[in-house]
């Protein structure tokens, strides 16, 4: 990945800042492309669909493993297939559908964070310079910081989740296929077109308020904890803003973002994949609460955590591949540290 940056005083400043400095200096107002918000935007993009391929199988088998013993899987029949853990179940993808089945799902997924993760990354930025920014000493609250990742998230996942919705569906024909249903979509176009006949435009959104509060938790626990995590070890340590520091920022946003999202992941993924009707209602669930309540009542309260380990194993890779590479990209281009 290059070089490993070393400490650059004037780098670590916000965008603003810089600014400021740069007009005392030269009393000219800069214009730099780097450090604009639609480059932020393609920084964005391409660090998450790298982070994407890298850990893709974890998504899927993630999503394999809440789904089974769900009503959803009992009422059309996959009840039938083994309960396994998070080993057997990513062995047993590539032995009954074989390795390649581990990516099924990933052109929705790439889709999805082609806008997420463009959108979450500029909504925060631009919340944390103009809207709730720092303390007159310099500091940035924890509690802005929980607010703007939040925000970001639940903004970039509302806007992005007919794709999530595909990515869902797609991952579970294989287990469909494998035990002689029918397949109800073959390809992400075909999904697209099949959602939007069945229930129009709001069937695009089909499990959007799962989605979203899933997102903010998410995002609570990535971008906020990043973000909270890097200035606490800038300014408390000697360590430099290098490798080393993105690295260990990143183990904390993934752990902290995987247990603050996983219950809404459970409940999002099960509202997504349920059967529906003419109209796109849900025929098992009618709304997240009622989710939460049916998946408590029959399963019991650890049924939220189903599935934290490959969650968390998932996203503690995902946020070391997305903060390193969206960090070195941005060093190499000259931008300012995140």
């Amino acid at each position: 990945m290059g070089k490993t940056p070393t400490a650059d005083p004037i780098r670590t400043l916000s965008r603003k800042d810089r600014d400021k400095m740069q007009v005392q200096v030269t009393g000219q107002v800069p214009h730099k492309f780097v450090d604009s918000l639609p480059c932020t935007y393609f920084v964005s993009v391409a660090s998450a669909i790298n982070a994407e391929l890298f850990t893709y199988p974890l998504d899927l088998t993630k999503t394999r493993l809440q789904v089974q013993g769900e009503i959803a899987a009992a009422t059309e029949g996959l009840s039938t297939a083994p309960h396994r853990g998070m080993v057997k179940t990513a062995l047993g993808i590539v032995k009954e559908e074989g390795l390649f089945k581990l990516w099924q799902g990933i052109l929705p997924a790439i889709y999805r964070h082609s806008i997420y993760s463009g959108i979450r990354i500029v909504i925060y930025e631009y919340l944390k310079e103009n809207v709730l920014t720092k303390e007159k000493d310099g500091t940035f609250p924890l509690w802005k910081s929980a607010v703007n990742g939040c925000t970001a998230g639940a903004i970039g996942q509302f806007i992005a989740s007919p794709a999530d919705l595909v990515k869902v569906q797609i991952q579970m024909e294989g287990k469909r296929r494998l035990l002689g249903k029918p397949p109800r979509i073959k390809t992400a176009n075909a999904a697209f077109a099949k959602i939007y006949k069945e229930g129009g435009i709001r069937g695009l959104w089909k499990g959007a308020v799962p989605n979203v509060n899933r997102a903010a938790l998410v995002n609570l626990g990535d971008l906020s904890t990043y973000d909270y995590a890097k200035r606490a070890i800038l300014n408390n340590t000697s360590l430099p803003d290098s490798h080393l520091c993105h690295f260990l920022s990143s183990v904390c946003a993934g752990f902290v973002a995987s247990v603050m999202g996983t219950p809404a992941d459970v409940i999002k993924t099960r509202i997504m994949n349920q059967p529906t009707d003419e109209k796109g209602n849900g025929l098992l669930y009618k709304n997240s609460l009622d989710c939460l309540t049916k998946t408590v009542k029959n399963e019991g309260l650890f049924a939220l955590y189903k599935g934290f380990l490959p969650v968390w194993i998932r996203l503690a890779p995902w946020s070391l591949t997305f903060w390193m590479t969206f960090e070195q990209i941005r060093y190499v281009i000259g931008a300012t540290s995140f």
